[in-house]
């Protein structure tokens, strides 16, 4: 009885402690003992229509831009505002990634890749990616040549009827990575595409930025393999390995040390000629194309269907974009540096950026060492989540934050005004590697898009929904198209 008794005092300290908020602490709501702010994040997400929404309710609530949390037994903070977002994406302390169950997962068991990493790691396949990128013609002529190619491709799609812009978009933008990454192009008709196009979608919809439940209780993938998405991923793993081990293998059988016309032709190159035999493995360049492959795919062709979709809502502003694109290309080839005959029409694609938020929280960050932000104590280890909507959405700044405005990225001469607090790409060291692809096939895609076409739909068709779906990153809802041939409205 006596044993008992110190059992259960025993149990009732570890769950007094376990609630116990650290010291300066960031405010926010009371956690309960194993289980944190879980359960209540997840209700309020599912109530307010995304993890972003409840995250913003909850720093209201508490009126503060550091809000403090526990989800499961990791502690998590997330930033708020312009200026604390920009403390966190900037200092080296914030520049860590969490070493948990979802992470490794992720990575098909270690951490590995770019994305995932930290340290001397991360850093030394970072450089390596960013120079052999480079190399490779990344934000130069022979990308753009790339994109083009893909364009007349995708054009000649538009012209059938009734188009799902989401479906036709995604492979446009992943045939441009796969020819960076293994310098061959991958068929749009490919099935196993179409498979991993699917996958990609209930991923970004099954998990949150805080790696949804299996990240603080990694035992329900014993208990509930599919609900909790551990099947999901598992299934995602298996076959991207797949996909990416018969390429490498491909290029193995091939390499030579004058072969440097991909990516996976220059690692293979370095791991042969480098001594960090740990750092420069197969293992790892699977992960390095997993990361581009991911990081690039959706983000993009997102952006570009809520551009298009913005189109199809507010038809005054695509019939600027028209006359803009009219007067000012007059039938000319489109180049990426073009963009600043077309300062309306960036505009646009600007504002889609900021009312669309496709990243409305980015990260997950982990604390390098204890450090003090906004006067509070961030303790080593814990977990930072960034809140971007909260930048693009503040009103104090944007003022009408909830009108979709091209407007406001213009000055009263009609020039482009530089947009310091749109920051959809990020800041600092861990800024988005593939933002300068991502800009070019984003405005070549709808510029030369909307220079064929006008947007619209069947009268017979319901209204598209402005409401984003919410998941890791958001998408329109669901909607179809019609793109009609423009050439008698044209300016001759």
């Amino acid at each position: 009885m006596f044993l008992f008794i110190i059992f259960i005092g025993l149990i009732v300290i570890y769950l007094l402690k376990d609630i116990e908020r650290p010291t300066n602490f960031p405010p926010g709501p009371r956690w309960l003992p194993l289980i944190g702010n879980l359960p209540e994040l997840k209700k309020l997400a599912k109530s307010l229509g995304g993890q972003h929404l409840a995250l913003s309710e909850l720093s209201r609530i508490y009126n503060t831009n550091v809000l403090g949390l526990k989800l499961g037994s990791d502690y998590v903070v997330v930033v708020f505002s312009y200026n604390t977002v920009r403390q966190v994406l900037t200092r080296e302390e914030f520049e860590g990634r969490p070493d948990n169950f979802f992470i490794r997962l992720r990575c098909m068991g270690i951490r590995r890749g770019v994305t995932c990493t930290d340290g001397d790691l991360w850093s030394i396949q970072r450089n390596f990616v960013v120079r052999h990128l480079r190399n490779l013609g990344f934000g130069k002529k022979p990308m753009e040549l790339m994109v083009k190619n893909e364009i007349e491709s995708v054009l000649t799609t538009l012209q059938q009827d009734n188009i799902h812009i989401g479906k036709t978009l995604a492979p446009v933008v992943i045939n441009i990575l796969w020819m960076l990454i293994t310098g061959n192009q991958l068929s749009t008709n490919h099935q196993q595409l179409d498979r991993l196009l699917d996958l990609f979608e209930l991923r970004s919809k099954a998990f949150d930025m805080s790696g949804g439940t299996l990240t603080q209780y990694p035992w329900l993938r014993f208990v509930a393999p599919e609900r909790s998405g551990y099947n999901l991923i598992q299934t995602i793993n298996k076959q991207l390995d797949e996909l990416f081990m018969e390429t490498i293998n491909e290029h193995q059988r091939n390499w030579n040390e004058n072969r440097d016309d991909d990516l996976i032709y220059s690692y293979i190159t370095e791991m042969k000629q480098n001594n960090c035999k740990e750092i420069f493995t197969y293992e790892q360049l699977v992960m390095v194309c997993l990361d581009l492959f991911i990081a690039g795919t959706q983000t993009t062709s997102n952006t570009l269907n809520f551009a298009f979709l913005m189109m199809i809502l507010y038809p005054e502003i695509q019939e600027k974009v028209h006359q803009e694109i009219d007067q000012f290309l007059n039938g000319d080839n489109l180049t990426y540096s073009d963009r600043h005959k077309l300062p309306y029409t960036e505009a646009v694609l600007l504002e889609v950026e900021r009312y669309c938020h496709v990243v409305p929280i980015c990260g997950p960050r982990r604390v390098l060492r204890d450090t003090i932000l906004e006067g509070y104590h961030i303790p080593k280890d814990t977990t930072v989540l960034i809140s971007l909507y909260s930048v693009h959405k503040d009103q104090e700044h944007w003022k009408d934050p909830e009108v979709f405005r091209p407007d406001r990225f213009l000055d009263s001469t009609g020039k482009l005004l530089s947009p310091d607090r749109l920051i959809p790409f990020g800041l600092g060291r861990r800024r988005c590697l593939g933002e300068i692809l991502a800009k070019t096939c984003i405005f070549m895609l709808f510029v030369e898009i909307l220079r064929k076409f006008k947007i619209t739909q069947k009268s017979i068709d319901r209204k598209p929904i402005e409401k984003p779906l919410p998941g890791i990153t958001l998408s329109p809802q669901p909607y179809r198209a019609q793109f009609l041939e423009r050439h008698s409205e044209r300016i001759q």
